[in-house]
This record gives structure tokens, sequence and C-alpha cells, in this order.
């Protein structure tokens, strides 16, 4: 599979973003690989998971065997094709869809998980936004608070309530990203929230060590998803991924395997407070 594509620098698209209209389609799936049963049985829930990384971890744990939420903020027809993605690997998926940023909304969420599948084992809380920010100044009030509120404050109140059906053996899996370490100046708030995203998924590990719930994240580089037509420029476009070491940006089924290593007792089972790295060969301080 040629991995090397170029991006149509003209298609800027209005937030959050649509699969449907980018160019190229981005690859949520590799048919290459097969499930083996890791998550056979389990529940997982999946934010974001209408497009990109999202779907691609969707996919990937039904393929091992999981029964999937799929949570999404407006984005229909992506979610549909996710939900006909894993029923065509036999798998089974409901789609929620509601603002995170919003308490009850993760109430919602989760009752709808345990009326249906009865339990919870996995949480992937992947759901985010960003701006590109050309400095300080383009950081408004309100876009501050909108970015906290869906990136940050969404983790804590669906991690909150996910916690009271949650018991011993399952697995919390954040998506962070390569500028939590390595900063990124036309990011700047969305920078900040992944800092906050790394902090809390390191606590909230100390935290439930004890009751053995695991608690990792993932953190990419970048990668095709609906997130970066909606957010950067022309130019900025046109360079996406360049300056990694491998020199490309990457697709979203190439991070999938990271979280169903993270969410599957059977490989990861000693591993908690940790991040994976997949960035396309950017070295960052762990």
């Amino acid at each position: 599979m040629d991995l090397d594509i170029n991006i149509n620098p003209n298609q800027q698209q209005p937030l959050p973003g649509t699969e449907q209209k980018m160019d190229p389609i981005p690859i949520h799936d590799n048919p290459e690989y097969i499930g083996s049963g890791k998550l056979k049985d389990k529940v997982a829930i999946i934010t974001g998971a209408d497009s990109g990384i999202g779907k691609a971890v969707a996919i990937a744990f039904a393929k091992e065997g999981a029964k999937i939420v799929a949570a999404y903020l407006n984005e229909d027809e992506d979610a549909q094709d996710t939900k006909a993605q894993i029923e065509k690997y036999n798998g089974q998926c409901i789609l929620v869809k509601g603002d995170l940023s919003i308490s009850k909304m993760s109430e919602s969420i989760i009752n709808q998980t345990i009326e249906k599948f009865g339990k919870l084992d996995i949480l992937v809380n992947h759901a985010g936004e960003q701006y590109q920010t050309n400095s300080l100044q383009d950081v408004t009030d309100e876009s501050l608070g909108d970015i906290f509120k869906v990136n940050v404050f969404s983790m804590f109140y669906l991690t909150r309530e996910a916690l009271k059906h949650m018991k011993k053996g399952a697995a919390i899996i954040n998506t962070v990203s390569v500028v939590a370490y390595k900063g990124n100046p036309m990011l700047l708030d969305y920078s900040s929230t992944k800092g906050a995203n790394l902090a809390f998924t390191r606590a909230l590990a100390a935290s439930l060590a004890s009751k053995g719930i695991r608690v990792n994240a993932v953190a990419p580089g970048p990668i095709w998803t609906p997130l970066i037509p909606a957010s950067f420029s022309q130019d900025k476009l046109k360079e996406f991924g360049k300056d990694t070491p491998m020199g490309r940006m990457g697709q979203p089924f190439e991070l999938a395997p990271a979280y169903v290593y993270l969410a599957s007792e059977i490989d990861s089972s000693y591993v908690t407070g940790q991040v994976l790295h997949v960035n396309g060969g950017t070295p960052v301080n762990s």
C-alpha cells in the first residue's frame, strides 16, 4: 500500500469537518489486519468515532471482537459509514450523537451503553478539536473556553461517568498528541489541552492502579483526518506531515493497533500511565 499520498491543498472545511469532502479520503481499514479475539465480548465506547483515528480504532476493535459504542458530534454520514464498516466484519455497533462538552451528554452515552450491552470494559477518549492560531492574540476568551470544554472537560465528564461501571481489568485510553511534547506555534491552545490530557492520563493511572483499571494514552503525529482541512490553511496543508523523519503524514489505520494493544489485557496487563508515540519518527521525551 502506497502511503506517500499528496493532499489537495484547496479543500478547507468548517469545523469539525467531514470525510466525504476530503481529497484523498483517509484510510481507516487495513485489510491485512486480521483480528485474533483479543477483545472478544468486550464493550468499548469510542468518542470521535465517526471519522479519522476514532473510526479506525472502532473498526480494529470490532475485528478483535469488541462491541462498539461510537459517539460523535453531528457528522451523521460519516458515523453511519463507521457503523457499516463494523457490521461488515459482523460486529455490533450503536451510534450516539451529541455534544460531549455538555456534561449531561456523558450520562446519556453511559446509560445507552449499559442499556444495550449491560457493561463497559474499554473507554477511548478521542474526540477533540483544534484551530490554527498564528499568535497568542488569535486565542480569544471564547475560543479558549470552547477548546478546553471539548478536549479536556469532556474527558473528565465521560471518564467520571464511565468509572461507575468499569471493573478490574478495564482499560481507559486517551488520545494525546505529539504537540503535548514538542509544542506547535500554530496550535497554542490545542497544545495546551493535549498537555492537560497527558497529565490527566498519568494522574488517573496512579489513582486507579489499585483498582486494576489501566489508563494509558496514544500520542499521534500528523495524521490525515477531517480536523486537518478544517483547521489549517492551504500553505499548511501543502506541507502537512513532510517535516517528520518518515517524510509523510500518517493514515488513521496506522494508529489502530496501538489502541488495540493498550485495550487488550492479553497484551498490556502490566502497562499503565504510559504513552505510545505513533508519529512518523519524531523523537520526544516520554
